[in-house]
């Protein structure tokens, strides 16, 4: 059939004056573009998209129609709607028909990690199965480096090993890439929790008079105590020492503040020549732009929500914010208009998908809109 017997048979169909073999070619032509065409639709986009035709077109041909429809009639359907079929709807009297395509939705980030060892070797933590041994380190593979059941790295130390000055200088590095957060056990059994974006290198033994550790990004420390061997982070242009307790500690090269929260114990931030003792509950703030390191006292709940797989704002700004959600989805962000002014409170899970998370977010008076993995903010 040509273009003209085409418009003439959905004509007729429309005032429901097609004959029994006019509906068989109809339905012919419908099943000869659908198999034709480049759509590639799921189910239920087929089922959408047929009950959104149907509610539009007074079909007379029901029990012909529904043998067809459900598995290709759809792809042409559209092509008819934004094609020959368009006929019908410019119409004065007739509403243009659209169908739209959902969004694809941004998952949230999840359990993501890189391993390197001493070597240069890197493994990719999703590829080792637990409960097992991911590698041996050591001239006489005096440390073991396994996989927990709940998937936490740990590291296990030969008591009886002797340790030559080479194994004395191992060093192990944990990252993680956007969208992606790990904990492990040092050797020493301090637990760390680190969040997206982020490094962790350490000794794979703790030899000597101190436990020294080099941070990049954020994480959350539960410090083995050990009153002889301090455990030290260093981070950006601080440091921070602990005998042992609780603390987080948010050292992002794209911040311009680094942050240091304490939960429990105490903790000593040395930053330039200044030193500071930190209570539970009080956070200290150091920065380039800084003449000194600022202490105050801060909802410790708000610093440690990613950790506990939420995301907390207490007056946050909207960039601090929003750099939170490029790190765990892996989006870009861009800003039109001003935004200086608009700050945040409350928070969501971080397993949600970006859009339910946006919508929370929409209740400061801010819009969103999603174009592929790109986040425009409007005021």
């Amino acid at each position: 059939m040509n273009e003209t017997e085409i418009l003439a048979l959905l004509k007729k169909h429309k005032e429901g004056l097609l004959s029994a073999e006019e509906q068989d070619k109809l339905d012919a032509w419908y099943l000869h573009t659908a198999v034709n065409s480049d759509l590639q639709l799921s189910e239920n986009e087929l089922q959408e998209s047929y009950e959104l035709l149907k509610s539009k077109l007074p079909l007379q041909y029901e029990r012909k129609v529904i043998r067809l429809w459900p598995r290709v009639a759809v792809a042409a359907s559209i092509l008819l709607l934004l094609g020959i079929g368009i006929f019908y709807f410019t119409k004065p009297n007739q509403q243009n028909i659209q169908v739209v395509v959902k969004p694809q939705e941004i998952a949230p980030g999840g359990t993501r990690g890189i391993l390197t060892l001493s070597n240069g070797k890197q493994i990719v933590l999703s590829d080792i199965s637990t409960k097992d041994t991911i590698a041996k380190e050591g001239e006489k593979e005096e440390v073991t480096i396994k996989m927990g059941a709940n998937g936490v790295i740990t590291y296990t130390i030969n008591p009886n090993a002797a340790i030559s000055k080479e194994e004395a200088n191992s060093f192990n590095t944990l990252s993680t890439p956007t969208g992606g957060q790990y904990n492990i056990v040092l050797a020493d059994g301090t637990k760390v929790y680190l969040n997206a974006v982020s490094s962790i290198k350490y000794p794979t033994q703790f030899n000597g008079n101190k436990r020294i550790v080099e941070l990049e990004g954020e994480a959350y420390f539960e410090v083995a105590k050990n009153k002889n061997k301090p455990f030290i982070v260093k981070s950006d242009k601080q440091s921070i020492e602990v005998l042992g307790t609780h603390f987080n500690v948010h050292s992002y090269n794209d911040e311009a503040v680094v942050k240091t929260t304490l939960i429990e114990g105490s903790v000593a931030v040395a930053f330039k020549n200044q030193k500071t003792i930190l209570k539970p509950g009080q956070q200290s703030d150091v920065s380039d732009n800084f003449s000194r390191i600022k202490v105050r006292e801060v909802d410790t709940e708000e610093a440690v929500a990613w950790k506990n797989g939420r995301f907390k704002f207490d007056n946050a700004d909207l960039k601090t914010v929003m750099r939170q959600l490029e790190r765990w989805y892996g989006i870009t962000v861009q800003y039109r208009g001003d935004v200086s002014d608009v700050r945040f409170n409350g928070g969501t899970f971080r397993n949600k998908n970006l859009s339910e998370v946006l919508k929370v977010l929409e209740f400061s008076n801010i819009k969103f809109k999603v174009e592929g993995k790109t986040v425009i903010v409007y005021p």
